[in-house]
């Protein structure tokens, strides 16, 4: 019996691993499991960091503490309650503004940001999903404390809604609008008080309307224009905050 030759055996090998098909690689996750890994990443790194967390709320409440206290006895009670929409907004605002910085500087810092444009999901999303876990740990506090800081400035109970209802209307705008100033600014070593000058000007619809609307809650006056007028405002940053957010972002990481 004659032995086949060496050479048969290496170009049947080489046939037999071109007929076997090659596992194609696994393909990435849905862009909408992007999202929800990006939004559980940024509660756990602001979970982990605390004392960040808990500044911008002790600032709130430190902010109305204090004009509780710079009023006269004697004129305390009506004084708070015709301040009180305007200080409350005034505290919510700058609080929003102590904790933009970090929405996207520590991503920036350490390269994950530049990741996150290159990567291959809608980075539209992948923005959305930041900005959503920022209002979730700065801006829903800040609706939680609304009954204690209306308390706290004098303010009648049945306008109790009316200010949470503008807090819950009005606080994602603020994280929308901040986003985009922080992408502009992210890139820049001291860039707090450039921050500032972007975002208090677009801040200032917010607040005019929000505060107009508890203090004619608290006259009896009807609500529903400056809350339809909130709830217009909080769709128009929806529509185009994340755009400008990632155009920005672009700008600022090139």
């Amino acid at each position: 019996m004659v032995g086949s030759h060496p050479l048969s055996h290496g170009v049947s090998r080489i046939l037999r691993t071109m007929q076997t098909p090659t596992p194609s690689p696994l393909p990435p996750p849905g862009p909408w499991r992007a999202f929800l890994a990006l939004f559980r990443r940024d509660l756990l790194l602001a979970m982990r960091r605390r004392n960040e967390l808990a500044n911008p709320l002790l600032f709130f409440v430190l902010v109305i503490t204090l004009f509780t206290m710079g009023i006269r006895a004697e004129e305390h009670g009506r004084l708070l309650a015709v301040m009180a929409p305007g200080v409350i907004w005034v505290a919510a605002m700058l609080s929003a503004l102590l904790s933009l910085d970090g929405m996207f500087r520590s991503d920036f810092d350490d390269g994950s940001l530049e990741q996150m444009l290159l990567s291959p999901h809608p980075t539209l999303l992948l923005v959305l999903a930041k900005i959503s876990a920022h209002w979730l740990v700065t801006g829903l506090p800040l609706i939680v404390l609304a009954p204690l800081s209306g308390i706290l400035m004098s303010l009648p109970l049945q306008t109790m809604t009316t200010l949470t209802g503008t807090l819950l209307l009005g606080t994602p705008i603020l994280s929308l609008v901040g986003a985009i100033g922080v992408s502009l600014t992210v890139g820049l070593r001291r860039g707090g008080t450039l921050l500032s000058l972007l975002v208090l000007p677009l801040y200032i619809p917010v607040l005019l309307f929000a505060a107009t609307a508890v203090a004619d809650a608290a006259l009896g006056f009807s609500v529903a224009f400056h809350l339809k007028i909130l709830g217009a405002m909080l769709l128009l940053w929806l529509a185009l905050g994340p755009v400008a957010t990632v155009a920005a972002l672009r700008i600022g990481v090139d």
